[in-house]
């Protein structure tokens, strides 16, 4: 079982390697704005899109 990453890992992991929140939404086809909230923790990612966002950035095993 993968371990799981925590928001600012997620974020850090992001900066560290150059790459925009926004194209990685684009990229895997995920309205910008619900990334944001997922990884911010508006949405809490139980169940739908929110949860496969979620688990795609490492917050969640699936």
């Amino acid at each position: 079982m993968a371990k799981t990453k925590t928001p600012q890992q997620v974020k850090d992991d992001f900066r560290a390697k150059g790459v925009k929140l926004k194209d990685w939404a684009k990229e895997n086809k995920y309205p910008v704005a619900e990334v944001y909230k997922v990884l911010n923790g508006e949405r809490k990612g139980h169940y739908g899109r929110a949860h496969k966002i979620a688990v795609a950035l490492g917050l969640k095993s699936a």
